[in-house]
């Protein structure tokens, strides 16, 4: 009987911890790790680069599906140069859950997501929608979550590392806008909800390193 393809999804909002327990679990397994927002945030920079109209989803689509885009690991780029920082500003940021909302875009990354995998032979994909939409099959999908202010602490701890100053009250209201936004505009399935077969881990009192191990006796479980 052969081994399933190991396809570990990772759910869960903003803050809640995703992109290092990914890293975490993928470091473990040696696999690779595709961060599914960063594509957004990249398709919508370069949106914004073009001028393109944000209320195009046909011509947003078009980027998505054209635009040369590399996701490895944290290597993240836009036609051969780095953009791991610029996707994650304060213009990117504002504009990504209206280029997101378009299911044209969402069909195309989508591919491209699947495609990835197939390349890589599996891979940690984190985002939102992993496990009810890009893999619903995958052998192992995690729902991670955590409380509103610890969430919130977290974001005003990351632009503090990007050399960028916000009140904890402000990064609350980004959060809170941003789960609107992604739960509201034309999604098939709300990506607050995680999969009937997910394991849900409350992240908001445990350290990350607690997460993985956590979640890497599972995996090792599933995939031997």
């Amino acid at each position: 009987m052969s081994k399933p393809v190991r396809v570990i999804a990772i759910d869960g909002p903003a803050g809640s911890g995703k992109s290092s327990v990914s890293f975490g679990l993928a470091r473990a397994l040696g696999l690779r790790v595709l961060d599914t927002g960063a594509m957004y945030r990249t398709v919508t920079l370069a949106a914004l680069e073009e001028g393109v109209d944000l209320a195009d989803g046909e011509a947003l689509a078009e980027i998505a599906r054209t635009a040369a885009m590399g996701f490895e690991n944290q290597h993240i780029t836009l036609d051969g140069r780095s953009v791991f920082f610029e996707i994650r500003g304060p213009e990117v940021t504002a504009a990504v859950s209206q280029v997101s909302a378009h299911p044209p875009v969402r069909a195309v990354l989508v591919e491209r997501q699947r495609a990835w995998v197939a390349e890589h032979g599996g891979g940690v994909v984190e985002g939102r929608d992993i496990g009810t939409v890009v893999f619903p099959h995958a052998p192992l999908k995690v729902f991670l979550t955590a409380s509103e202010e610890e969430r919130a602490r977290r974001r005003q701890r990351d632009e503090a590392d990007a050399r960028r100053q916000i009140e904890l009250q402000d990064a609350r209201g980004q959060l809170n806008r941003r789960d609107e936004a992604d739960s509201s505009l034309g999604r098939a399935t709300r990506p607050e909800d995680a999969a009937p077969d997910a394991i849900v881990v409350d992240t908001t009192h445990l350290p990350m390193g607690d997460v993985v191990e956590l979640l890497l006796e599972r995996a090792r479980q599933v995939f031997g």
